[in-house]
Parts: structure tokens; C-alpha cells; sequence
């Protein structure tokens, strides 16, 4: 069958981000952007809407990425789904219009108390022997409404969180897969990102210990803490493995969190060590890995750079991008570095004139894609974020 418009579109598209990905120069600044929340505002959906209905979350994005022209952007950036999160009781998440304004974004609740934890000072020993025993008996009855423990007298809740937990979680990952199509056939627009990878230490803060009892046990238990981050190493190379892109073409997304608010020691020796290790292991596959660094990351770019050459997209959040540029620009493609806050306060001139900037400098031999520095939030103002992607179009030409 002839090649249709719309695919040639998608080529040119995904030949643009790749090219840009692998550090070369394509035919002009390729456009990935990771809008969030601001999808709903600029469509006229509530908050609370796109967030417990998913069809509402995937047609935002799908116009923002039509009526934008971005060249790529992520199937849904806008967390999280309730149809998940309600059927399984998840209690560490507060959402719009249950917990909420229906207008405010999600909050995750972290425990702040050793008696509150998801895992406990003396269960490192159970996550090291085994991780997957550990989350499915010990984790998940702690983290939801719904789960029992193993011994406890079963219930129905308990059956039908496993029932409908798992049902959910096919459903939403179908549904990505078929947004990615949709994307494609509604506008030439690309998934740019194809698997997941979380470093291990950010699983212990995020989901397990806490930020607050991790600070603690890495001085009082770091054999411990290096031990379970290991243990969890093999889980998590297997999960971006298996989740990756079978062509190879788009990179696994790693969301970084803590590594960058923990001493150099501690970053070297447990943090740095385990995620580099998996790293090294999915570019031996020949997958690249999507360094999307939120927060400051500036005082780590030296352990960075000692990766393997086109590893990685290194993505600037609060960095300075053009130190960012000059310290690794060479060796890895860089994307975003355009401050959320000029979206939210600045003018659109002003913001075009920065990207200029920026396109002038950072992408003056390729090797950059344009985004803003996190996810863009509904605090974004609407002609600031087009006045960021006709800056592409305006100053992005090869």
C-alpha cells in the first residue's frame, strides 16, 4: 500500500528525534514535549477529569501534540490513573476530587514516621532474599486498603484487589499502546520514550523506606542499603529490558529523584554504582536511556560523563543547560533546560528569545531537543508554551 501523508510525517518525526538522540544533527531542533496537567487546561478539562478518566487524559494530549506540531511527547504524562490507584487502595496517593481540588494535580504521600514506613528498619533482610516475596506479602497489604497479608483470613476485597488490580493494569498498558498508534495516525506524532527505569535507591525513598528513614539508615545500616539496592538491580534492568523498544530506536525513561540531595560518598558508593551498572547493561543492548535529571544535578555531571559516549539523553531540569552543554554536550544529546517558571511568569517574547538562545548555542551542532525542564503543569500559561514551540520552527532550521 502507498505510504500515506500522515506516516511519511511520522518518519520524518521519529528520523528527527533519533538522529538528535545519537548526538547528530537532523534537519532542524526536534520538539519532545512532556506536557502533564497542562493538557487538561488547555483542552477545558478539570484536573479531577483527565486524571479518573482516561480517555479524557489521552484525547488532551493528542490535541496539544496535533494543534502544537511537537515532533514526539509521552503517551500519557498526566499522573495518575485513578481506574488503578482506586482498585487496588493505593493509600499513598491523594487525587483530584477525592483527596483534592478538583482542580490541583495528585500528591504523593510519603511516611514520615519509622512506624508509618512501607518497609521496615529490620525487613531490609527479607527485600534482599527476595524482592518480588517482599512487595507481594509484605509491601502491598501495607500500601493498600484491599491487600492481606499471607495467614490473615482471606476476604473478598482482597480477591477482587488482585482481580481488578491486575485487569487495570492490562487495560492501561493496552491503552498506552494504543494512544502510541493514535498519536501516529492523528498527527505524526511520536512516542518518544518506550519502557521504564527507576534507580534502585529512589525505589528504597520513593515507595519503601522514605526519604527521611533512608537519610537515617544509609549512616546506620549502608552494608543494608547497598545490599537491597542490589538486590533490587536485577529486577529493575530486567523490567527495562522487557519493557524497552524491540527496535531500538527510543530510549527507556529514567525518572531520577534523590541521588542528587545525598552526600558525594554516599552517591558514589551506593546510588551511583547500582544505577550505572544498568545503565551499562541496556547500551550492551543497544538501548539508550532517557536521563531525565528533575531537580539540580550539577554537582554529579563528572560521575555522569564517565558513561559510555551516546549512553544516554541527558534532560536539564534546574541546571544551568549551558554549563550543562559545555561539561558533556560533546559526548550525550541534551534535551529541555527551559525553566517551568518562565512558562508559568514570563511573556512569550521573553521565552522565544530565550529558546533562541539556547537553540543558537546548545543545538548549534545537533545533539539537542527542545523541551521544558519538567513536565509542563497547568501553572503554565498557554501562549508561553506555544510561543516555546514556534521558537523551533522560527530559530530550529539546519
Amino acid at each position: 500500500m502507498p505510504e500515506t501523508n500522515l506516516e511519511k510525517i511520522y518518519d520524518q518525526k521519529a528520523k528527527r528525534l533519533i538522529t538528535a538522540m545519537r548526538n547528530e544533527k537532523p534537519d532542524r531542533v526536534p520538539l519532545r514535549i512532556y506536557a502533564a496537567e497542562f493538557c487538561a487546561k488547555y483542552v477545558g478539562y478539570s484536573i479531577q477529569e483527565v486524571t479518573h478518566d482516561l480517555e479524557k487524559a489521552f484525547f488532551s494530549i493528542r490535541k496539544c501534540a496535533r494543534d502544537f506540531k511537537w515532533d514526539g511527547t509521552l503517551t500519557n504524562p498526566i499522573y495518575v490513573w485513578t481506574g488503578l490507584t482506586e482498585t487496588i487502595g493505593l493509600k499513598y496517593f491523594k487525587v483530584p476530587g477525592i483527596d483534592l481540588p478538583p482542580d490541583a494535580g495528585f500528591q504523593y504521600l510519603e511516611p514520615e514516621d519509622e512506624e508509618d514506613a512501607y518497609m521496615h528498619e529490620n525487613d531490609y533482610d527479607l527485600l534482599i532474599e527476595s524482592p518480588t516475596e517482599f512487595l507481594a506479602n509484605i509491601w502491598l497489604p501495607r500500601v493498600s486498603k484491599y491487600f492481606l497479608p499471607p495467614g490473615a483470613k482471606n476476604t473478598f476485597s482482597n480477591n477482587m484487589a488482585w482481580l481488578k488490580g491486575g485487569m487495570a493494569m492490562l487495560h492501561y498498558d493496552y491503552k498506552n499502546i494504543e494512544q502510541a498508534q493514535l498519536m501516529k495516525e492523528d498527527s505524526g506524532t511520536v512516542s518518544s520514550v518506550i519502557g521504564i527505569l527507576i534507580a534502585p535507591m529512589d525505589v528504597l525513598a520513593n515507595k519503601l523506606r522514605g526519604f527521611k528513614q533512608l537519610c537515617i539508615d544509609v549512616y546506620r545500616r549502608p552494608e543494608k542499603v547497598l545490599a537491597a539496592c542490589k538486590a533490587l538491580q536485577y529486577h529493575l534492568l530486567q523490567n527495562a529490558l522487557y519493557t524497552s523498544d524491540p527496535e531500538k530506536k527510543f530510549p527507556v525513561g529514567l525518572w531520577l529523584h534523590r541521588g542528587n540531595l545525598f552526600s558525594e560518598k554516599i552517591f558514589k558508593e551506593i546510588y551511583w554504582t547500582t544505577l550505572k551498572e544498568i545503565i551499562e547493561e541496556l547500551w550492551k543492548n543497544k538501548i539508550q536511556t532517557l536521563w531525565y535529571a528533575e531537580g539540580d544535578w550539577s554537582h554529579w555531571t563528572n560521575y555522569v560523563k564517565t558513561l559510555p559516549e551516546k549512553s544516554i539523553i541527558y534532560h536539564v531540569d534546574k541546571e544551568d543547560i549551558f554549563e550543562v552543554y559545555n561539561k558533556i554536550g560533546e559526548k550525550f544529546c541534551l534535551s529541555g533546560g527551559i525553566p517551568n517558571d518562565m512558562l508559568a511568569f514570563s511573556q512569550p517574547d521573553e521565552i522565544k528569545e530565550f529558546c533562541k538562545k539556547v537553540i543558537k548555542k546548545v543545538a548549534k551542532y545537533g545533539g539537542y531537543i527542545l523541551d521544558a525542564g519538567g513536565a509542563i503543569q497547568q501553572d503554565a500559561k498557554i501562549e508561553n508554551v506555544r510561543a516555546l514551540t514556534e521558537a523551533v520552527f522560527e530559530f530550529g532550521q539546519y
